[in-house]
This record gives structure tokens, C-alpha cells and sequence, in this order.
């Protein structure tokens, strides 16, 4: 345990999915923890974030805080930028002028998902989305910017025993229907966020470099959206059949990356940190959901 004094930690976003995750984690920490929206802080004012950390003398920020909603940013372009670029910005401003430790939360959706190898923090993005191209353009506002200690955490496929999500929908779906499809060619990893939401407290302490710092994270493994629905309904025990379909017979208005898989050696090595496998999450979530038959 950490003295109390020493880490005093502001959680934007902290109702989402990442946010709810670190809130029950919280009591494992003894940091001091201000979790917060949008009704106690506006992450879009500069004025805002700053009167906020010098009152609460913060030295942490985790911005989950996020607009998540992909098919819907494709006709909602000035919202997404808001909050995915435009707070990113502020934020790293008032880190920089204080002090402050950033950790900020972002996507696969930035690389276009051509590869056939796992992507590395320094490959070629190119998003194919508005949600993506306002998530790169936050980090690219956050590395020119460059609050020293601060780090980006690109992550994929969330999930959590709290807000919306697959597994949430795919319960649903498989008490109510008999048979689902599933597409099976888009090829990644599952983030359980309560493993995410463990490894950035961990890690707090130990961030010390001198410009920002991209870091992957995704639980281990690899599999295709059809594979989590089939161990989905293996692991609840329902009898629902998933049958694998291709992308374009699940049209979107926001294209998906074909092939997400990240590469996390450079967080492994630089904290010297396990992450747990994707089945080992999807058990914990299923078990806390009281769904694991």
C-alpha cells in the first residue's frame, strides 16, 4: 500500500464501464479518489479541470471519460470531437501546468486493420471511422502537448459487469432467441475492464518518462467476435446456436477494424506485469453477473 498521501487521483468518466470498474476497485488503494462526470466537472473547460485539481490538489488523472457511441459519431462528428479530442487537449494542458500524472484511454480503432500481425504502438494509424479518427486526433493532441509522466492506453472490445455491452447483449439475445449470428472475420482480443482498470492503478507509481507514452492492453489471446458469443453461451449454458457470418451481412454505418490484435510486450516488460487470459475475465464477469452456469 502507497501512503494516502502521496497519490490524490481524478477519475473523469468514472459512471462508464472503465470508470465503474475503478470505483470498486478503489477501496483496495490508498489513494485519494475523486470520481466525477460531466455534472461535477466539464472536461471541455479548461477553467473547469484546472479549478478543480488545484482545490483537490490532484496529481493523478485517469480521463475515461469518452464518446463511445461508433455508428452513432458518423453523423454526430462535433460531439465525438469534443470530448475525444477537444477535452483531451485541455486536460493535457492543465496537466502540463501543474504537474500532473495523465492516463488516458484509447482504441483500436485507430489502425485501419489491414495488418496480419499484431498491431505495435508505433505502426501506421489510419483510422476508418469519425469514433476512430477523434480518438488518434485526442492522442495527437496529447502527445503535442506532452505533460511529462503521462501515458495512452489503446485498448479493445470492452466489456464489464456494468454499462452495455457483447456479453451483456449476447445474454440477452440468448435467452430470447434460439439462433444468433455472429461475425466471425474480425479478429482480436476482449478487454475485460475490471483487468484494465487493476493494471492502471498498479502501474500509477511507476509512470516516469519524460514524453507521452503509448501502451497496448487487451487480455491474452485471440479470437473472433463469433468465438466470444459461442464461449459466451458455453460458459452461461444457454442454448442459443451462433452461427458465423461475414461483415458485410451485419452492415454499419461505422466500418470495423477486420484484424485489432494489439501487441502488449511494451507494457508487459516496462511494468513488469502479468495480463490475465480472455476466458479467465469472461468467467470473473459471468460469475459477478450471476450468470456462470
Amino acid at each position: 500500500m502507497l501512503n494516502s498521501n502521496i497519490y490524490n487521483v481524478l477519475v473523469t468518466g468514472s459512471n462508464g464501464q472503465l470508470g465503474s470498474e475503478i470505483k470498486e476497485l478503489s477501496k483496495e488503494y490508498s489513494y485519494n479518489f475523486f470520481f466525477t462526470d460531466r455534472s461535477n466537472i466539464d472536461i471541455t473547460s479548461k477553467e473547469s479541470i484546472k479549478e478543480f485539481c488545484r482545490t483537490n490538489n490532484i496529481n493523478v488523472i485517469i480521463n475515461c471519460a469518452a464518446y463511445t457511441a461508433v455508428d452513432k459519431a458518423q453523423t454526430d462528428e462535433i460531439n465525438a470531437d469534443l470530448i475525444n479530442r477537444k477535452a483531451v487537449k485541455k486536460l493535457a494542458l492543465v496537466s502540463q501546468e501543474l504537474n500532473i500524472k495523465l492516463i488516458h484511454i484509447s482504441t483500436d480503432y485507430v489502425f485501419d486493420g489491414k495488418n496480419f500481425k499484431p498491431y505495435c504502438e508505433e505502426f501506421q494509424t489510419n483510422p476508418q471511422s469519425i469514433y476512430g479518427k477523434t480518438k488518434l486526433d485526442g492522442e495527437n493532441e496529447m502527445r503535442d502537448i506532452n505533460p511529462k509522466n503521462s501515458i495512452i492506453i489503446r485498448t479493445s472490445w470492452v466489456y464489464s459487469y456494468y454499462g452495455n455491452n457483447f456479453v451483456k447483449t449476447m445474454l440477452r439475445l440468448g435467452k430470447e432467441k434460439e439462433e444468433l449470428g455472429v461475425i466471425f472475420d474480425q479478429i482480436g482480443t476482449p478487454t475485460y475492464a475490471k483487468d484494465l482498470a487493476k493494471i492502471i492503478l498498479d502501474i500509477v507509481p511507476q509512470i516516469n518518462n519524460q514524453k507521452v507514452e503509448i501502451y497496448n492492453y487487451s487480455n491474452e489471446g485471440v479470437l473472433s467476435w463469433y468465438d466470444f458469443a459461442k464461449e459466451i453461451m458455453k460458459m452461461a449454458k444457454l442454448d442459443c446456436k451462433i452461427k458465423a457470418i461475414e461483415t458485410y451481412q451485419y452492415p454499419t454505418p461505422a466500418k470495423r477494424p477486420h484484424f485489432s490484435l494489439l501487441n502488449k510486450n511494451k507494457i508487459k516488460s516496462t511494468f513488469n506485469i502479468e495480463i490475465p487470459y480472455w476466458k479467465d475475465g469472461l468467467d470473473d464477469c459471468l460469475r459477478r453477473l450471476g450468470e456462470r452456469r
